[in-house]
C-alpha cells in the first residue's frame, strides 16, 4: 500500500504546526501545504485503507502480486 496523507493523529497532529510554520490557517496549511500535491483535496480515511487491504486479501485481489497499489488522490497523475 502507499497511500497519501492518511488521516492519523500523526497527520492531524502536523497540521497546527504547519499552520504557525507558513502563517496560515489550518484549513489552508491542510489543502496549500500538506495535500499541495494531490489532485483531491482531502485526507484519505484509515478506513479506505482498511477497504482496499481487505480487498487485496480477499479472493478478488488475489492478482495483485508483488506490485504497489497507489491510493495518492492524484499525487502520481500530477
Amino acid at each position: 500500500m502507499c497511500p497519501a496523507a492518511v488521516r492519523t493523529p500523526l497527520v492531524e497532529a502536523q497540521i497546527p504546526d504547519l499552520a504557525e510554520a507558513y502563517g496560515l490557517s489550518q484549513e489552508r496549511a491542510l489543502e496549500d501545504v500538506l495535500l499541495a500535491s494531490q489532485a483531491i483535496k482531502r485526507l484519505i480515511e484509515p478506513e479506505e485503507v482498511a477497504a482496499t487491504v481487505a480487498f487485496l486479501l480477499s479472493p478478488a485481489g488475489r492478482a495483485f502480486t508483488g506490485v504497489p497499489v497507489t491510493m495518492d488522490q492524484g499525487w502520481t497523475a500530477r
